[in-house]
């Protein structure tokens, strides 16, 4: 079930973490309140409007939102796509050197001796918390809607998929595209 107000817990998690876009709609997100999908067709009708004025909800099209999951993208092609220059005489060890500044560019934390293989995908990457000795095999996505913390020492197989985003199982909630996050915890 989704959250109906804020959670003091969750926020009080994030204000550790790095590169958050702080706003309001951020909060409720991170809250698991939930994200109702406008669309045209269903601002028509009066029941939604009804719903909508009785559900609290977070936007995600808030242009902070937006604009940490235009980053988040632009970072993970980057992050997907380089590889060192043989003319640096790259080697494992530079690489991994390399990849590990990368992380922390974006991600909220990220411990020592962290290795993901690319491709590598999230939704803002600021939510994401990696203890140390983290390794990913190829093919990682993280949907990070909400707080998603990885503990110490883990490993992740390639093409592992981590959702914090969920929706409810009504049948009225999943035509009108209800969603919000949970926290994820791992190791």
């Amino acid at each position: 079930m989704a959250a109906t107000q804020k959670s003091t817990t969750e926020i009080e998690k994030a204000k550790k973490l790095n590169h958050v876009p702080w706003c309001d709609e951020f909060e409720k997100m991170i809250s698991g309140m939930l994200y109702l999908v406008l669309s045209l067709l269903s601002l028509s009708t009066s029941s939604f409007s009804h719903k909508l004025t009785r559900r609290p909800s977070y936007d995600s099209m808030n242009p902070a939102l937006a604009a940490a999951r235009f980053k988040a993208r632009a970072w993970a092609h980057e992050y997907n796509t380089y590889f060192p220059a043989s003319t640096s005489n790259p080697n494992f060890e530079s690489l991994a050197a390399e990849r590990l500044e990368r992380l922390r560019d974006i991600l909220g934390h990220v411990g020592d001796d962290v290795f993901l293989e690319p491709p590598f995908r999230i939704d803002y990457g600021c939510n994401i918390n990696l203890g140390n000795r983290v390794y990913a095999n190829f093919n990682l996505t993280i949907l990070d809607c909400s707080l998603v913390t990885v503990g110490d020492r883990v490993m992740f197989g390639p093409n592992v998929s981590v959702f914090a985003a969920t929706h409810e199982t009504e049948v009225q909630s999943r035509r009108e595209d209800v969603e919000y996050g949970r926290p994820v915890v791992i190791g």
